[in-house]
């Protein structure tokens, strides 16, 4: 079993350090030699392969950040250089229980290789005999879910420029052959400085020719055609901003309904409606994002020059945004 916690002085200062003393230095990545005694010094964490560089006795780990289905998050520091990092927990019984010892080994492959300012960085893994551990980015502010429930609405002004992040983290991820599949606020956290984070890779996939089939995904964003149960590409992330603009400027996903049948009805056949005091730039924007032809529907490249996000994110608004919400211009 993990000990406590909380039982060492070295664990605690590590919650202190995460709770914002110190964090305006540098939070460096170690890197640690490989166990084997290859006597080579790894380039990076997330580069391991067969041999594990790291296990608990070189880990201090902290308070609990949060849990989920299969484990939870800790608060953690690497002993040797004082690495703060995120600490996922996971379950393999529970893994094994629900089948997705694939999804997970397809979401390590994924988010280990992505370098983006918006996307989180995981920096390696382990396991042992009852669970898997994923070092993961530090995102103090927590999930963006939770800021966007706590407010109701974003502003458009911070609607531009959150949305504009997660833009730029997908078209990253599409240069990648990376469909990302699940987007939406429960997998985007707020990272160091207020920076937009994509969290969660679980459904992510590699794909660099193919046309998927599978259905995934969260219901209230999923695309007209995945819910026909058609042959799908790229275009599913555009309809994901899509829904994710919309729930930023009115509170609530676009084809919310009581019952699932309903969803997915509005999903094919129903145009998002707006309410009066959204501009008609943002309703262009929103519209042209949620098409339900995905041939016709607009691109990322088409988006980050759309007039509303220019108009909010360009020239001398981006510094203003960034003062008010964070972020990297």
């Amino acid at each position: 079993m993990m000990a406590d916690p909380m039982t060492s002085p070295k664990a605690a200062k590590a919650v202190r350090i995460a709770n914002g003393e110190n964090l305006s230095k540098e939070n460096t990545p170690p890197s640690k030699k490989r166990k084997s005694g290859e006597g080579k010094a790894a380039e990076d964490m997330a580069a391991g392969t067969e041999t594990p560089w790291f296990s608990l006795k070189d880990i201090d780990v902290g308070k609990r950040l949060g849990a989920g289905k299969f484990g939870a998050v800790y608060i953690a520091r690497e002993r040797r250089t004082g690495f703060i990092f995120a600490l996922k927990v996971l379950d393999k019984q529970q893994l094994i229980k629900h089948r997705v010892e694939h999804q997970l080994r397809r979401e390590i492959e994924i988010q280990s290789h992505c370098r983006h300012v918006n996307i989180l960085r995981l920096y390696s893994f382990f396991h042992d005999e009852k669970r898997v551990y994923l070092m993961l980015e530090v995102a103090p502010g927590g999930e963006l879910y939770a800021l966007l429930q706590s407010r109701g609405t974003f502003s458009e002004a911070r609607s531009a420029w959150y949305f504009k992040q997660m833009v730029e983290a997908i078209s990253y991820c599409h240069q990648k052959h990376i469909i990302h599949r699940d987007i939406k606020p429960e997998n985007i956290l707020i990272g160091l400085k207020d920076t937009l984070k994509i969290a969660d890779f679980g459904w992510a996939v590699h794909a660099p020719s193919s046309r998927r089939e599978t259905f995934c995904g969260t219901l209230d964003y999923l695309p007209p055609e995945m819910v026909k149960n058609n042959k799908y590409h790229s275009g599913v992330d555009v309809w994901g901003l899509g829904v994710l603009l919309y729930e930023f400027l009115i509170g609530k996903p676009p084809f919310e309904d009581s019952s699932e049948k309903g969803t997915y009805k509005k999903i094919k056949n129903v145009n998002p409606i707006f309410p009066p005091h959204i501009t008609k730039e943002a309703k262009d924007l929103v519209t042209k994002l949620l098409h339900k032809n995905p041939t016709e529907r607009y691109t990322l490249e088409e988006t980050l020059a759309h007039p509303w996000v220019a108009l909010n994110c360009g020239g001398v608004n981006a510094a203003r945004l960034q003062k008010h919400y964070g972020g990297i211009v």
